[in-house]
């Protein structure tokens, strides 16, 4: 009888233990979900930062209402990007592009995300990564090298290098341009960039994390 007390004593603490344990866990899983997701108790409020983007040279010859929109909202890890464009052609796809410089010749630039207009000529993308005074490529080796090299800038160019010359956006050419800003290299010409921010203070060097 005296044995069989012990075992039940043995049991409710082994419960206890348990319980207090699982508490214990539950309490760790939360706040490492909350710094996973940059909510931990010492990370930095959200932060957002929102800016146009303007007409690519010669554009608004073809396009006149051609207009961009993004919204940065930081966190923990990463960074939240959300880009909208509005007067541009009816279901026509583009390639998104953070870059060095707006304008030609570009310099180092990442392809990021497509963005499809709809019937209306509207289209949104929202995309994760690092797009911040942070935001940086380098090469130490291989068949390129470069020193770390900021990218501070958008843009945004046609994915069918048709497109555009048969809206007439290439006045004088007698074949469609093209570039290498999508997944196989043969893009058309530009439609939207940050030039409304210095070369070299682009957008995203305003954002901090």
């Amino acid at each position: 009888m005296q044995a069989s007390k012990i075992t039940a004593q043995f049991v409710r603490r082994a419960l206890a233990v348990g319980a207090v344990s699982g508490v214990a866990l539950t309490a760790g899983l939360t706040a490492a979900a909350g710094t996973t997701g940059g909510a931990g108790a010492h990370a930095r409020p959200a932060q957002t930062f929102s800016f146009n983007l303007v007409p690519s040279p010669g554009i608004t010859a073809c396009l006149p209402n051609a207009h961009g929109h993004a919204t940065i909202t930081t966190g923990g890890l990463n960074d939240t990007m959300k880009v909208t464009v509005s007067g541009m052609p009816a279901n026509t796809g583009f390639d998104l592009f953070v870059i060095q410089v707006p304008n030609k010749p570009f310099g180092v630039a990442w392809y990021q995300s497509d963005v499809q207009t709809g019937p209306a000529g509207n289209g949104t993308a929202t995309v994760k990564g690092i797009f911040d005074s942070e935001t940086f490529s380098v090469s130490t080796g291989g068949t390129v090298t470069f020193a770390p090299t900021h990218q501070f800038h958008l843009g945004l160019w046609f994915n069918n290098p048709n497109k555009p010359f048969n809206l007439g956006c290439e006045p004088g050419a007698t074949s469609p341009a093209i570039t290498p800003f999508n997944g196989e290299q043969h893009a058309g010409i530009q439609v939207l960039n940050t030039a409304n921010f210095p070369d070299n203070a682009g957008p995203l060097s305003h954002v901090h994390r």
